[in-house]
């Protein structure tokens, strides 16, 4: 999502005759866009902030300015903090960047940092830069109010907010014509968009599941995908939907937290464990071939063994091809940081969190080694890392796969038979190309 602002404030300035420069010694402005959602994050951009000194000696009138979710949570209090950095741009502010551009040059320090309850940047045609062009980002709602114990998202990017669907489908079209070939529909609980239609002639509701199926048929050559979905909002409709279109990738990034009911309750999540076994029963039933993947946070406030546990039974039951693990940080404002105690070690956290990682591994490499033999349509999105006569693409469950380059180029499909695995890459051959 900070990727997909990025291209929002890439645009709006490159509408006021703003250049985007490939390295840091070359710019005047140098614009941050931070995440706050782990202490780690915050820290890396501190670090970044005292590595941009140097440069700044060496050019005195380069300003700093720091974007997104740190500005508005630390506000005024990162500008004294940070004597570098000349202003401060919160999630819902990003317009007002050219007038403070153009007021910095006196020294002045500038922060605005306002949350909306309206703005989605929805007229905006973002930048497509650092891309492949071939998949892209289209924001279609801001913000978030499930408030999460853990969870600074909804201080930092405010309450929920929809896109109107023919702005979506706009983008989205104009990317196919442009000739993107994946468009990735992005929100912080995309299962709760909604936008009212609402006119003389016509009334009516555009949930999930009707705007997916109006980017889907687009175009049968537009692969679309999704992120992120919330446990207690995914519904069987959207998942009928996934079915009838071929282009609808079967792959859900279904967030668990934890498999232990009290901690999701301590977590607030709103879903117990048997709700979200049921949503996975629900989306083998519907979507069989559908691939899997999690967050889940290690050491939560009073955690015990029998809660990890529990957390370990979830993964083995599941059985996800991929998850983003984490040890528990608690961030300030939230309702864990006023209301729980961090009373788990961190050594404690520390192990429970590669006891995860070890189970993952293990079922990632079971899961892929199910893969050998089977036929998939890939769209091939570059070179390989490895060796420029590789190429590599996804499938539509989003697994990567490398094959022998021969005669394709990124951006076209090709039918791929899987040959052998690691725990993170399938390898194929090419068998069609389309």
């Amino acid at each position: 999502m900070n990727f997909a602002d990025s291209e929002i404030v890439g645009a709006i300035l490159t509408k006021e005759g703003y250049t985007l420069c490939k390295e840091c010694g070359e710019a005047d402005y140098i614009l941050i866009n931070t995440c706050a959602i782990r202490d780690n994050a915050e820290q890396r951009i501190r670090k970044r902030l005292k590595e941009l000194k140097s440069l700044q000696r060496q050019r005195a009138w380069v300003r700093i300015g720091i974007l997104g979710c740190m500005a508005e949570r630390l506000k005024q209090k990162l500008m004294d903090e940070e004597e570098n950095v000349s202003f401060i741009v919160g999630p819902d502010a990003y317009r007002q960047l050219p007038y403070m551009l153009e007021h910095i040059h006196d020294g002045e320090k500038l922060a605005e940092t306002l949350l909306s309850d309206s703005e989605t940047y929805a007229d905006i045609d973002p930048v497509r830069y650092d891309t492949n062009g071939i998949s892209a980002y289209i924001s279609i709602m801001r913000g978030c109010q499930n408030y999460c114990a853990y969870c600074v998202v909804p201080y930092t990017r405010g309450r929920e907010r929809s896109r109107d669907p023919q702005s979506i489908v706009r983008e989205a079209r104009e990317l196919f014509e442009k000739g993107y070939r994946e468009v990735t529909l992005l929100g912080q609980n995309v299962n709760s968009y909604r936008w009212n239609v609402d006119t003389e002639s016509h009334k009516a509701e555009v949930g999930f599941p009707q705007l997916m199926e109006m980017v889907a048929t687009i175009s049968p050559l537009l692969r679309v995908r999704f992120a992120t979905s919330h446990p207690k909002d995914l519904s069987d409709e959207l998942l009928q939907v996934m079915a009838r279109h071929d282009n609808i990738c079967k792959c859900i990034h279904l967030p668990v937290q934890s498999g232990s009911e009290r901690i999701l309750k301590l977590m607030n999540r709103r879903y117990t464990p048997q709700w979200y076994l049921d949503r996975i029963d629900a989306i083998r039933h519907y979507l069989p071939t559908c691939s899997i993947t999690t967050d889940v946070i290690a050491g939560f406030c009073t955690e015990t063994e029998k809660d990890h546990t529990e957390t370990l039974n979830m993964f083995r039951r599941v059985r996800y091809d991929y998850a983003y693990m984490f040890k528990f940080s608690m961030r300030p404002d939230t309702y864990a940081a006023k209301h729980l105690q961090d009373d788990v070690p961190d050594d404690i956290k520390t192990r429970r969190l590669e006891e995860i990682i070890a189970l993952q591994g293990q079922i990632a490499l079971e899961n892929n080694q199910r893969e050998i033999g089977k036929e998939y349509e890939v769209l091939i999105e570059g070179v390989s890392h490895r060796s420029d006569k590789q190429l590599f693409g996804r499938n539509s469950q989003n697994k990567v796969i490398v094959f022998d380059r021969g005669n394709l180029k990124p951006g076209q499909y090709a039918k791929v038979r899987v040959l052998r695995c690691t725990a993170a890459t399938l390898i194929g051959e090419v068998i069609e190309n389309r």
